[in-house]
C-alpha cells in the first residue's frame, strides 16, 4: 500500500535559515507534479545571522509558500512586493525566469513563531517558457471544510469536491488537513499520485505509525485510511506527472540544455533582479567571480 516513506532531511538554504528537505528525494524525485518540497520552522527567536534569503533565480517552475505562522516579505522581478501571512496561498510561475527575495524584515515576522511550507511544481513543457506571473490568494478566496474531527483548507487544485480558482498548470491537490485525535481520512482517490506530509503530530496506516518528519508516498491502486494518534497537522499533495524533469540549484526543466543556458542567464545577469531589492543576490553556484554565498546546488537537488 504505502510506496515509499520519506524522512526529511537538514537543509540549509541561507546563512540563518535551516530547513527540514522532503522533496526530491533520491528514490523519489515527484509526486504528481511537485518536485520540491522545504519546511521552515518553527523560529521564534532570530538566530545569530539574518534569515533572509537573498534575491535568487528560477525557472521552470511554480513556488508555493504557505505560512502558519509569522510573515515574509515576497519581492520579484516583476515589481511585486508582497507581505505572506499565514493560511494565504503565494502562486509565483517562474516559467522562462524570474528572480526573487524572501526576507524577514518586519519585527514582527517571528510573532507567533515563523513557519512555513514552500512546494515548487514543475510546469508541463508546454508551459516552461511561460511569462512570468505572481498571484496572491488570502484565505477567504480558499474553500475549508470541517466534519468529525477532520479540518481542512484546500490550497490549489481539487479533492474532496472542493475546488478553488488558484491558478494552475496542470492536474494536482494541495491541502492543509488538521486531525483530531481519533479523526480518520481517506486521501483523495481521483489523482494517480498521491502522498503527505505529517508536520506535526502522529498518525497511523493500517497498523503502523508514523511521527512529524516523514511524508508518506501511495501507489496507484491503494485507499489508505489515516488515523491521527494526536491532533496532526497534515500536507496533503499528488497529481498527474508531468514527466522527467531535471533540477540544479533553483533551475528545473525538461531539458538539461536550458539548465545550462539558465546558468548562464544568471551569471550574465539576463535574469533581472527585483528592481525594489538589486542591491545583493545569491551568485550562481562556483562562480568564483562573486562574492561566496547561497546554498550549494547539493542543497537543493
Amino acid at each position: 500500500m504505502i510506496e515509499l516513506v520519506i524522512e526529511a532531511r537538514k537543509a540549509s538554504i541561507g546563512p540563518g535559515m535551516h530547513v527540514k528537505r522532503i522533496l526530491p528525494f533520491r528514490m523519489r524525485r515527484m509526486v504528481g507534479p511537485f518536485i520540491f518540497m522545504d519546511h521552515a520552522g518553527p523560529v521564534d527567536t532570530v538566530p545569530g545571522k539574518s534569515m533572509d534569503v537573498l534575491p535568487h533565480p528560477h525557472i521552470g517552475l511554480s513556488t508555493v509558500s504557505y505560512l502558519f505562522g509569522g510573515q515574509v516579505t515576497h519581492r520579484d522581478s516583476l515589481g511585486v512586493e508582497q507581505i505572506i501571512k499565514p493560511g494565504e496561498v503565494n502562486w509565483m510561475t517562474a516559467g522562462s525566469g524570474i528572480a526573487h527575495s524572501e526576507r524577514f524584515e518586519d519585527p514582527s515576522s517571528l510573532t507567533g513563531g515563523l513557519e512555513m511550507i514552500q512546494t515548487w511544481v514543475a510546469l508541463p513543457e508546454k508551459d516552461e517558457e511561460a511569462a512570468p506571473s505572481f498571484n496572491n490568494y488570502i484565505p477567504e478566496q480558499l474553500p475549508v471544510f470541517t466534519d468529525k474531527g477532520v479540518w481542512m483548507r484546500l490550497i490549489a487544485g481539487n479533492a474532496y469536491g472542493l475546488q478553488n480558482n488558484v491558478k494552475t498548470n496542470s492536474p494536482l491537490f494541495y491541502l492543509h488537513v488538521v486531525l483530531q485525535q481519533g479523526a480518520r481520512l481517506a486521501l483523495p482517490k481521483a489523482h494517480p499520485e498521491r502522498g503527505f506530509y505529517i508536520v506535526k503530530g502522529s498518525i497511523e496506516v493500517s497498523g503502523v505509525s508514523y511521527d512529524q518528519g516523514k511524508m508518506l508516498v501511495f501507489s496507484k491502486s491503494a485507499d489508505p485510511i489515516i488515523t491521527a494518534k494526536e491532533e496532526t497537522t497534515l500536507m496533503l499533495l499528488g497529481g498527474e506527472p508531468v514527466g522527467e524533469r531535471f533540477i540544479w540549484w533553483n533551475f528545473v526543466s525538461s531539458r538539461k540544455e536550458r539548465i545550462e543556458q539558465a546558468k548562464e542567464d544568471w551569471k550574465q545577469g539576463r535574469i533581472i533582479l527585483p528592481p525594489n531589492d538589486n542591491k545583493e543576490f545569491i551568485p550562481l553556484p562556483g562562480d568564483h567571480s562573486k562574492p561566496a554565498g547561497g546554498p550549494p546546488p547539493e542543497a537543493l537537488s
